[in-house]
């Protein structure tokens, strides 16, 4: 049996560190195969592919002052109570480390019963912060931030929204390109997950000479597919377009990429604008993407990567896309989020002839 983190039974993080592996997988699989069958079909799903503990690079930390002392950590298991974190299987090394330097920071920032959220991501160039503060000016409490941050190998940090500092630019590599992170950007729990994601969407558009990323973001897929391929990313966030646009032209051996700034919810691609893709890759939020998917279902593209973290509105879409002639050939399930509920997932889609 494996060992258990001292915070097990209490946090709300971990709650199948427990179980044995092979109900652990079985029970991530059958999460998939329920969603599928609920809409009506099933397909084959893979045998599920786990990241390594202490792997995941960002987190949505809470803290709380009680006189003079800082507890932070996640929520405990169904309660608004936070779990002094003195450990964690699943965050890197690097950022456990960095919640006993941050409990020395917020001592210094909150005044006692004051609460906290902090969102932290590991990047290639430092640590990128966001805290959300009680309501106060805090700008003489700038060169204390600033102090600190370059004491701990911070790149960046935003209090309640507003830069509070910048040492550097807070940057992922991401295939060959060297990408600058928006504040606030999606990006994947953990560079292994994203590599395998990654390496199942260059599988699926094999060989594709046009591809549309849509959902694409910063361009987890788009600056790796551009190696092999012409590429039209679509996402809603102008920013993290113009960090994605900037990476692909200081690039070299990309093909040509192009981006959009559209909100595929309410303006989906239509089936005259993809008709000039081999191929499609889509990348949705938890919501999944119903709009588009039913223009997918209309149109001629013969191959089709669904990315997804949420397997009931995925079997939602690929209900929809099977109705409309494509043929879900296999669904690979990646576990980012250890010892939880959650689930992503890769999901072939061809279209029959």
């Amino acid at each position: 049996m494996r060992e258990l983190c001292r915070h097990f039974g209490t946090c709300g993080g971990c709650v199948f560190q427990n179980m044995s592996r092979d109900a652990y997988r079985a029970m991530k699989r059958d999460a998939i195969e329920k969603a599928l069958a609920l809409h009506g079909f099933e397909a084959p799903v893979a045998t599920l592919v786990e990241t390594l503990p202490a792997t995941r690079r960002r987190a949505t930390l809470r803290a709380v002052k009680n006189g003079d002392e800082v507890v932070i950590g996640f929520n405990a298991l169904r309660s608004h109570a936070v779990v002094d974190m003195q450990e964690c299987f699943v965050l890197t090394p690097a950022l456990v480390s960095l919640v006993q330097d941050l409990r020395e920071l917020l001592r210094r920032l909150l005044r006692s019963q004051a609460q906290a959220e902090i969102d932290v991501t590991e990047t290639d160039s430092g640590f990128d912060l966001a805290l959300a503060l009680p309501a106060r000016d805090f700008a003489h409490h700038t060169t204390v931030l600033a102090q600190w941050a370059c004491a701990q190998a911070i790149a960046r940090i935003f209090v309640n929204g507003e830069l509070a500092v910048h040492l550097a630019n807070p940057t992922i590599r991401i295939g060959d390109a060297e990408v600058r992170l928006p504040q606030g950007a999606f990006l994947q729990p953990s560079r292994e997950g994203e590599t395998i994601l990654r390496q199942a969407v260059l599988e699926i558009t094999k060989g594709a000479r046009r591809v549309a990323d849509l959902f694409a973001g910063c361009g987890t897929f788009t600056l790796v597919l551009a190696q092999h391929a012409r590429v039209h990313a679509v996402d809603t966030d102008h920013e993290a377009l113009r960090s994605l646009d900037e990476a692909a032209r200081k690039t070299r051996g990309l093909k040509p990429v192009t981006t959009e700034a559209r909100d595929l919810f309410t303006r989906p691609l239509r089936p005259d604008e993809l008709a000039a893709f081999d191929a499609v890759v889509i990348d949705p939020p938890r919501a999944g993407a119903r709009a588009q998917a039913q223009l997918l279902a209309q149109c001629r593209v013969g191959r089709l990567a669904y990315v997804s973290c949420n397997p009931e509105t995925f079997a939602r879409d690929a209900a929809i896309l099977i109705k409309g002639g494509f043929h879900l050939t296999g669904v690979k399930p990646v576990d980012q989020f250890l010892w939880s509920k959650h689930i992503e997932l890769v999901g072939a889609f061809v279209r029959k002839p």
